[in-house]
């Protein structure tokens, strides 16, 4: 009996021995596998709400004083982006020696912000991320609240723009080199766009994204946005295919009496051919915030900003990668 029940006694513990080596097998490749999703999400996760947060409230801040052009309080906005850029570790552009694109206009010494990240197999081909970082300034009279704090318009664009030019360094896929632009005086009449354009070679730019009052929820509900001109080329088209299955959509401007696509900077390139559209969530038609001095950080969704945000990144994701070329503008 002895000699029968030894044998089984050893596969006994064979059996158990193996079934305790499968398990730690198994516990190894759940684990490498939860390595490997956390890291896959981490690499989808660039996009920091807490560092969105912080770029809207010190853009919009009291200290900044309104951003107008000329002041102490644009030249600390200016500053402040500098110093992100150079954080991120974006280059110069062109024959630039800073990241000022330094110009006059009406004797007012002002400057466009560009920052550069080149492309890996397309150098000579650009994209253009923008936003308008000027604002209206301080009310020369009046009791109370006399500063234009600009949070929605357009410290949200910018405030994208540093978030964008963060997530495209980190992830290191850019075929095309991308620029990050942050345009003086647009409040003035788009006149630091129309300056970057008279400088430029057009042909060279593959398409333009500007972000402009990207803080608030718009009609369409939440985890949607609408662009301008959307039928003046096939931009947007693209993004929406590039959005399929995230849960986010895009519409084309749900207000066309406004004529916004000419409203904004990416006027001045559309004009050169460029297709070049303006992002945006705000319901312009109703918001009681546009160009009043209660345009502060703390009347924007910080969820609509963020996811925002993330939804240009993704939607463009094809065409910074060199996949897509969208049609060139036609103007009317």
């Amino acid at each position: 009996m002895k000699k029968v029940l030894y044998p089984l006694a050893l596969v006994s513990v064979s059996v158990l021995l193996s079934c305790k080596q499968t398990k730690n097998t198994s516990n190894e490749v759940a684990m490498n596998t939860v390595e490997v999703t956390q890291k896959k999400e981490s690499k989808e996760e660039l996009i920091d709400s807490v560092l969105v947060r912080k770029h809207l409230y010190t853009l919009a801040s009291d200290e900044m004083e309104g951003r107008k052009p000329g002041t102490e309080g644009m030249e600390k906005a200016t500053q402040y982006i500098e110093n992100e850029y150079k954080r991120i570790g974006l280059k110069t552009f062109d024959t630039l020696t800073t990241y000022r694109q330094n110009f006059e206009y009406k004797g007012i010494k002002m400057s466009n912000i560009i920052g550069l990240l080149e492309g890996k197999s397309k150098k000579d081909e650009f994209v253009i991320v923008s936003a308008h970082h000027d604002h209206l300034g301080v009310k020369k009279d009046g009791e109370g609240d006399r500063i234009f704090n600009g949070a929605n318009d357009d410290a949200s664009g910018v405030t994208g723009v540093l978030s964008l030019a963060e997530y495209y360094a980190k992830k290191g896929n850019n075929e095309r080199s991308i620029l990050f632009v942050c345009f003086t005086a647009e409040e003035m009449g788009l006149v630091g766009s129309e300056y970057f354009g008279k400088g430029i070679d057009a042909s060279k730019f593959v398409a333009g994204i500007n972000l402009e009052l990207i803080g608030k929820q718009p009609k369409t509900g939440p985890k949607t946005a609408w662009l301008t001109g959307f039928d003046k080329s096939d931009f947007g088209k693209i993004i929406q295919k590039n959005l399929e299955g995230s849960g986010y959509k895009l519409f084309p401007d749900p207000y066309p009496k406004f004529q916004l696509f000419l409203r904004s900077d990416n006027a001045s390139l559309a004009r050169l051919g460029v297709p070049s559209h303006t992002f945006s969530t705000t319901p312009i038609d109703i918001d009681a915030d546009y160009h009043k001095v209660t345009d502060e950080a703390e009347t924007l969704n910080m969820t609509v900003l963020t996811e925002t945000v993330k939804a240009v990144a993704r939607g463009t994701q094809s065409i910074i990668e060199g996949k897509d070329t969208p049609t060139r503008v036609k103007m009317e």
